[in-house]
């Protein structure tokens, strides 16, 4: 099947501070995750001379955890890249799941303070 022809993932829109850097550099980066799915994710960032077909280790806290997945560029504007995630074995696959449940479980909290508010204020 030719990728472009793939539907994409469902993404959880999010905001996360990574900081990154290509698997040949020394030099690290700062971006933000806006929104990710198992299989890659959106990378907002301000560094240059970055191509598809880069890969990238990204680093994040979650949980108090740091957390480091391996990934690499897919597509990319002058806003961020697009990028696919490379796991290497199931923990890493984990790590994008752990992050995924850990957005939508704050968001459902959220969501339920909204609606008793709400009720108590009607």
């Amino acid at each position: 099947m030719d990728t472009q022809d793939q539907v994409p993932s469902p993404r959880v829109p999010l905001k996360l501070n990574v900081e990154f850097r290509r698997s040949y550099g020394r030099n690290s980066a700062a971006g933000v995750l806006k929104n990710i799915s198992m299989t890659g994710a959106f990378l907002e960032h301000q560094m240059e001379n970055v191509q598809a077909g880069d890969k990238l280790q990204l680093t994040f806290k979650v949980g108090g955890r740091q957390r480091k997945v391996n990934a690499q560029i897919i597509w990319c504007n002058k806003i961020g890249a697009g990028i696919k995630f490379l796991p290497v074995n199931g923990r890493d696959v984990q790590i994008v799941d752990d992050l995924m449940y850990f957005v939508e479980s704050k968001r459902e909290t959220r969501r339920s303070l909204i609606d008793e508010i709400f009720k108590r204020a009607s």
